[in-house]
């Protein structure tokens, strides 16, 4: 028999020990040095080196001869680093970040957390379907998509992932039409330059993203409370969605309201077909068009 109580509280553990180091990794990338290796050219190009800053990257476009052609950012950033004495250069403890290494972070870090899910599910008995997984929800899921079957759901997912990437860029653009724009530091921190980068980033990383934090956010928050403990799974799903925005934290105040409001919309998925499969699907489409619009070569 599920011990519902003993559930309740590793994944509420669970969940503000991620937003911990959620917050943790916010404050090192914003006085990190992030570096990005042959994003436009073979040399090491250093992006959003100020901390605090938006991680813009202060490079130019390609000269055609394999050269890099700066803006005048970067030149006066260049100035700046000459004017820089030995001593300036070596009190620059500043840790420095890869692409690969943000990538395989995510990937690692998620992935180790979707584990600890699973062992908090297997040590408390909790059905697989309790998350929308494997089975019918014993609650959860509305007669007009009872019928669905594997690609039925798929399909609702990637339709339903479409519409939430469109509302998500209207709200980035209406957002820096009025001066508050999310920031882009860390999805340009993690963007891909090479073809390997973009494999691991669409191949590895953002499915682990997905699979994590709606088996998090919507499987345990909202699933599988709702049977256990009893609760309106919309008023669950209000309180995860909290909590994923406040998970966004380095996107600045605007990401996290535009990411809490995606997180209902996925929660509302999730509630509509009692299958974790739709928001896996369209939370995975909304990261990546969100890279491809605006990171692609």
């Amino acid at each position: 028999m599920p011990d519902w109580a003993a559930f309740a509280l590793a994944t509420a553990a669970l969940t503000l020990l991620l937003l911990y180091f959620t917050r943790r990794s916010q404050r090192l990338l914003e006085r990190a040095r992030t570096v990005d290796r042959g994003r436009r050219t073979g040399d090491d190009v250093t992006r959003g080196s100020t901390a605090g800053g938006n991680g813009a990257a202060a490079l130019g476009e390609n000269d055609g001869d394999g050269g890099l052609i700066e803006s005048d950012d970067a030149a006066a950033n260049a100035e700046n680093d000459d004017e820089k004495g030995p001593a300036d250069t070596a009190s620059d403890d500043r840790p420095v970040l890869t692409t690969r290494v943000l990538l395989a972070n995510a990937a690692a870090s998620q992935a180790t957390a979707l584990v600890a899910l699973a062992a908090i599910a297997w040590w408390t008995a909790v059905p697989a379907t309790a998350f929308g997984v494997g089975g019918t929800h014993p609650t959860l899921g509305a007669p007009a998509f009872a019928s669905l079957g594997t690609a039925g759901r798929v399909a609702l997912g990637v339709a339903a992932g479409a519409a939430l990437a469109a509302g998500n860029e209207a709200a980035a653009r209406l957002g820096a039409r009025v001066g508050h724009a999310p920031s882009d530091r860390l999805r340009e921190a993690m963007a891909p330059g090479t073809p390997g980068e973009w494999a691991l980033l669409l191949g590895v990383a953002l499915p682990v993203v997905a699979v994590f934090e709606e088996a998090l956010f919507r499987g345990a928050l909202v699933g599988a409370l709702a049977v256990g403990l009893a609760v309106d799974p919309w008023l669950l799903a209000v309180g995860s969605s909290v909590a994923f925005g406040v998970g966004h934290g380095a996107q600045g105040r605007l990401g996290v309201a535009v990411a809490g409001a995606l997180g209902l919309g996925l929660a509302g998925l999730f509630v509509a077909t009692g299958s974790l499969l739709a928001p896996v699907v369209a939370h995975y489409l909304v990261n990546a068009a969100e890279f491809v619009a605006h990171e692609r070569p």
